[in-house]
């Protein structure tokens, strides 16, 4: 069973986000919380699979309660869900290690992909997002020179990672066991000096590795 945590801060919404959810017989919701200090005292305690954060809570915003959760647990997953189609939201939420971005009008099977990509370590963004997001990440960018001892097949990795493959997507493509895969993105992470494969999806737009 795959264990999720919800922060919302609307009664209603919250219910009905759960209901979708578990229409998944492997999902469940075993947390619940109404701003962000709440989802992060919850993680004190247990360890979930999957983190799903509204942007605007009182007291501790999902995005300040992101940039807290990633720093004491980088490896925890989190999916952004907000009415909000907004730019710098969304590109403050992928900088901070976000491993999604989906908007609340999302039906059921989108939300659930959505979370079964961020549980395989994809990256998913609502395409009505990231019609905004990838040419801002890109915009005014000068072309950096790549790092020049990436190897080629660390280059061939984070072309999919950039293409929003998932570790399992890219070891099938690349003919690889997963394991190497994860391998190699963990030496990617040290050459690059970056956080997550969130951080790597971004390199690879800014250094135009993918389109």
């Amino acid at each position: 069973m795959v264990t999720i945590l919800l922060a919302e801060d609307q009664v209603l919404v919250r219910q009905g986000l759960k209901m979708m959810i578990e229409t998944d017989e492997e999902l469940r919701v075993t947390g619940e919380a109404v701003n962000g200090e709440e989802a992060i005292q919850l993680c004190e305690r247990f360890n979930y699979d999957l983190i799903i954060l509204d942007i605007r809570m009182p007291i501790m915003s999902g995005l300040e309660a992101m940039r807290i959760i990633k720093k004491r647990w980088p490896n925890r997953k989190i999916l952004i869900l907000t009415t909000f189609n907004d730019e710098a939201y969304a590109l403050e939420a992928l900088k901070n290690g976000a491993n999604g971005y989906m908007l609340k009008d999302a039906n059921a099977d989108e939300l659930i992909r959505a979370i079964r990509s961020c549980l395989k370590g994809g990256l998913t963004i609502e395409d009505q997002v990231a019609a905004k997001v990838m040419p801002a990440l890109i915009r005014d960018q000068e072309l950096i020179e790549i790092h020049p001892d990436l190897t080629k097949r660390e280059l061939d990795i984070i072309i999919g990672i950039g293409e929003g493959l998932t570790n399992k997507e890219i070891a099938d493509q690349l003919f690889l066991s997963i394991g190497t895969v994860k391998n190699h993105i963990s030496v990617i992470l040290d050459k690059l000096e970056l956080r997550d494969r969130t951080q790597i999806a971004i390199y690879a737009l800014r250094h135009k590795i993918v389109q």
